[in-house]
C-alpha cells in the first residue's frame, strides 16, 4: 500500500528535459506505471501542447497539457484535445510576460478542467497567488530547469510556499526536483531543491512559520534528518500538507519512489519487480 505522503505525488513528465523520452515511448511507459504496484503514487502524464500534433493515442489516457503561450493557447489545447481519444484532466498555463492578473484571468475564463497557473518569478507573483484565492485555480511553482537561473533560491521558494498556504491555494512543483533532499547536482553544479524539503516546508507554512524558518527547511541537506522529520508527521498532518503540495513533475517516476524506499518512507517491495 502506498503511504499517504506519496499518493499521487509523482506526475509523469518523462517527455520534458532532461528526460526527453520520445512520445511514442512515453505513452506505453506511463501505462506500465499505472498498472504497477506503485500506481497510486503516480499522477497524470504531463505533455506539452505541441504533443497534440502527432499524439499516437489509440485508447484513452489521463493527461495534463502545458500551455506555455498563456490563456489563448490553453483554449486552443482544449478545443483540439476534445476531438482526441484522451482524457484531459488538467491544464498547466504559463503567464505571458507583462500580463496582469486581471487580463490573464479574463482571457482564461473558466475552463472545464483543473487549471494550474505557473506563477511568474517577478513582482507579479504575489498578485497572482492572491488572485488564485478568488479564482479557485491552483498554482504551479517552477523549481528548476535546464539552466541555473531557473532554480529559485530557498528564500524565494519559501516566500512562494508561504504565500500559497496563507492564501489557501494548492500547488504543484515542476522541474528540478530530481532528489528527495536538497543537493548539488554533480554534472551541472546546480543547487537543486528536494521534494521532501518542500513537503516539510509546506508543513511549516501551515504552522504559520516565518519565511526564515521555511527557508532553513528548504536548505537542509541532511537526508536522514529530513526523512526522520517526514516520518514523524502524523497522518492528519500529512493529509493537510498534501492538500496543499499536490504533486511534482518528474522525468523518471521510479527514481523519486526508489529514494523514498531507500529512506524508509515507502515499502521497497512495491518497486522490486520494476527496478
Amino acid at each position: 500500500m502506498i503511504p499517504p505522503l506519496a499518493l499521487g505525488l509523482c506526475d509523469d513528465a518523462s517527455v520534458f528535459p532532461p528526460g526527453l523520452m520520445p512520445l511514442a515511448d512515453a505513452l506505453p511507459a506511463h501505462r506500465v506505471h499505472r498498472a504497477a504496484p506503485y500506481a497510486d503514487a503516480v499522477g497524470l502524464l504531463v505533455l506539452p501542447a505541441t504533443a497534440l500534433d502527432d499524439l499516437p493515442v489509440t485508447e484513452p489516457i489521463d493527461v495534463a497539457l502545458t500551455a506555455p503561450g498563456g490563456p489563448i493557447q490553453a483554449w486552443e489545447v482544449l478545443t483540439r484535445g476534445s476531438g482526441m481519444p484522451l482524457r484531459l484532466r488538467a491544464l498547466e498555463v504559463a503567464v505571458p510576460d507583462d500580463m496582469t492578473p486581471a487580463r490573464f484571468f479574463r482571457e482564461l475564463g473558466d475552463p472545464p478542467v483543473t487549471v494550474y497557473v505557473e506563477i511568474p518569478r517577478d513582482a507579479r507573483g504575489p498578485e497572482f497567488i492572491k488572485a488564485l484565492m478568488f479564482e479557485g485555480h491552483r498554482a504551479k511553482f517552477r523549481t528548476g530547469g535546464v539552466t541555473g537561473a531557473l532554480y529559485p533560491s530557498p528564500d524565494e521558494l519559501a516566500g512562494m510556499v508561504k504565500a500559497a498556504v496563507d492564501a489557501g491555494v494548492a500547488f504543484k512543483a515542476t522541474a528540478g526536483l530530481h532528489h528527495a533532499v536538497r543537493n548539488t547536482d554533480p554534472p551541472t553544479g546546480f543547487e537543486q531543491h528536494g521534494f521532501l524539503n518542500l513537503l516539510l516546508a509546506t508543513a511549516a507554512a501551515l504552522d504559520d512559520a516565518p519565511v526564515t524558518r521555511i527557508t532553513h527547511i528548504l536548505a537542509d541537506r541532511d537526508a536522514s534528518a529530513v526523512a526522520a522529520r517526514v516520518a514523524d508527521l502524523p497522518a492528519d498532518r500529512i493529509r493537510a500538507v498534501r492538500g496543499r503540495f499536490l504533486s511534482f513533475g518528474t522525468c523518471s517516476v521510479l527514481e523519486p519512489l526508489t529514494e523514498l524506499a531507500d529512506l524508509g518512507l515507502l515499502p521497497l517491495k512495491l518497486l522490486e519487480n520494476d527496478t
